[in-house]
């Protein structure tokens, strides 16, 4: 069945760096778009940013745009998010997802806070 196991979060000052990486298994991973998403305390979850099957192309929320840049290795059937100049607002337990969506991971928890 789908996994999807995300990793990389933590704790981190404002204007900080974290790279969230998210590892898939059980589905062709390399025949599917994938996306990053985050839900805040008493907030819907929402879309960071998503890459093509190919990786040749990529999308961002505003929020985030010129910060945080997503990647995919398909050999290792990896995605990742490294996130630079991060903001209190920043802070998430993040997710991963195929697109469309399969059943959600655990979330990575990411904190920025001084």
């Amino acid at each position: 069945q789908v996994q999807l196991v995300e990793s990389g979060g933590g704790l981190v000052q404002p204007g900080g760096s974290l790279r969230l990486s998210c590892a898939a298994s059980g589905f062709t991973f390399s025949g599917y778009a994938m996306s990053w998403y985050r839900q805040a305390p008493g907030k819907e979850r929402e879309l960071v940013a998503t890459i093509t099957s190919s990786g040749g192309n990529t999308n961002y929320a505003d929020a985030v745009k010129g910060r945080f840049t997503i990647s995919r290795d398909n050999a290792k059937n990896m995605v990742y998010l490294q996130m630079i100049s991060l903001k209190p607002e920043d802070t998430a337990v993040y997710y991963c997802n195929t697109v469309p969506k399969t059943p959600w991971g655990q979330g990575t928890q990411v904190t920025v806070s001084s």
